[in-house]
């Protein structure tokens, strides 16, 4: 994975070829909010501009196996031998966009002689209860078995403080995704107009018949539902939208040379809502301006982000008061990064 601020490939065995099929470049940038009660988001406050050399600062490296609900056939690293491995690094390089140098966070992995991958598994420092996160990607893993991610969680707490999955392609997908996954009683149904959205839900069928066990492929219905065990979705699915173009997601974004993912989470005005801007050049001016400004020392001269002048998002959830899903199923995440293997 290649990042050039905060916040692959089938071929595994040449690392001259990490960079190309099997890496991940961004930056991460999150924001928190000065506001009163009742009152729009914004304007927002930097709480965290992950770039460059400082951008490995703001996590803690995991080191194990893979978690239970993804299960990859690889083991998470410790920062040291990441190092060794030289599968997490900051390089300077030139920006392909606009020729100056730039400072690129590089995550790949590594393969073993037993067989699964040594990878990495970032888990944020800082836990939110809102924000607004945004992920510059100028290359992401894709490819048969490849399964990157950019997400927050609480796992300690899961599912009951919930997740949000900002970025997460398996298999070559090539439509960007969210999917929230929570407790009961967390249901989009009736409850998200169409036009608050130019994406979908992802539809579900083929699920077992409970009497018989056969696959029925007879009936089908959106996946709405964010409890990770709602009838008739797949287990652990959650309520998932799903992006109108099938070119915001792995190998797509990155023959046009990245993209920019954002999240806004936003309890006070009932919604979490997603956008992907791919190729980078279709951003709106002011996440531009943001994302240029984000790591300037001076605050004054940062362009503050408006998500509302950024269009309709792909993917709207509603959440709070007088919605099917109360607030409170979404509470102390951190930010993860992930590179695992199916």
């Amino acid at each position: 994975m290649e990042l050039k601020s905060a916040s692959s490939g089938s071929d595994y065995g040449d690392a001259s070829l990490w960079k190309r099929r099997a890496s991940f470049v961004a930056i991460a940038a999150a924001w928190s909010c000065r506001k009163k009660h009742s009152a729009p988001i914004g304007p927002y406050r930097l709480v965290e501009a992950q770039e460059g050399h400082n951008f490995f600062s703001f996590y803690d490296f995991y080191d194990g196996p893979d978690s239970i609900g993804s299960a990859g056939y690889n083991m998470y690293v410790s920062e040291e031998k990441a190092v060794e491995l030289d599968i997490a690094k900051v390089i300077t390089e030139t920006d392909p966009l606009s020729g100056d140098p730039v400072d690129f966070v590089h995550m790949s992995s590594a393969p073993t002689k037993k067989g699964p991958r040594d990878s990495i598994r970032l888990e944020g420092r800082r836990r939110f209860d809102h924000g607004l996160f945004i992920l510059d990607v100028r290359h992401q893993p894709d490819g048969c078995g490849v399964w990157p991610a950019f997400w927050l969680t609480d796992e300690a707490a899961w599912p009951r403080n919930g997740e949000v999955d900002i970025l997460e392609g398996v298999n070559g997908q090539t439509a960007a995704k969210t999917a929230l996954h929570t407790s009961d009683k967390c249901d989009m149904y009736a409850h998200v107009s169409p036009w608050s959205m130019t994406g979908d839900w992802e539809w579900v069928t083929g699920i077992p018949n409970q009497f018989t066990g056969e696959p029925d492929f007879k009936t089908a219905k959106p996946a709405d539902n964010c409890w990770v065990m709602a009838q008739h979705q797949w287990a652990n699915e959650g309520c998932t939208a799903i992006h109108d173009r099938n070119d915001t997601l792995g190998a797509p974004v990155n023959d046009n040379g990245g993209g920019v993912y954002a999240l806004e989470w936003d309890p006070e005005n009932k919604a979490i809502k997603s956008w992907v801007f791919s190729p980078i050049q279709e951003m709106p001016e002011n996440l531009i301006d943001t994302i240029d400004t984000a790591g300037l020392k001076d605050e004054s001269k940062r362009v503050m982000p408006d998500p509302q002048s950024w269009g309709t998002p792909y993917a709207f959830f509603a959440i709070g008061e007088e919605t099917g899903c109360s607030a409170d199923h979404f509470k102390n995440m951190r930010i993860v990064f992930n590179l695992a293997f199916s």
